[in-house]
């Protein structure tokens, strides 16, 4: 199966369906934040191996918390993933810090501040040039 196949696509759809599901519902961890979603899932080409990318709402020690708790509930994550999806090999799941929501917000944020000084500094130069 190659890496952009349809049923890599289809594959990763899935997985990324149940794990979210699986972390939502079925685990009751309290390290694991209630703010914390699957952006994406990478399963490899072989089935053997699944890299899953996570986005956690709060600060450093909640995200390293969470990462720490899903990590631990690595298995149990595992297990029922294999009960939901029909695959031949259930993947063993690496969970990634996924930061690019957060690094869009503060960027939005930015950009926010700058044209409102550029707007403001216009309306102080309309200003000067009415006098």
């Amino acid at each position: 199966m190659r890496k952009n196949s349809i049923k890599n696509t289809r594959v990763n759809a899935e997985v990324h369906k149940e794990l979210a599901e699986i972390i939502r519902n079925g685990i009751k961890d309290p390290r694991i934040k209630p703010m914390t979603s699957v952006t994406a899932v990478e399963v490899a080409p072989d089935l053997k191996t699944c890299k899953a990318y996570i986005s956690v709402l709060g600060d450093a020690e909640a995200k390293k918390d969470t990462l720490t708790g899903l990590r631990s509930a690595e298995s149990y994550i595992r297990r029922q993933l294999a009960k939901t999806v029909n695959l031949r090999n259930t993947p063993e799941i690496r969970f990634i810090l996924d930061e690019s929501i957060e690094y869009g917000v503060t960027m939005s944020k930015l950009i926010d501040e700058v044209s409102k000084k550029d707007t403001a500094s216009e309306v102080h130069e309309d200003g000067e040039d009415s006098q």
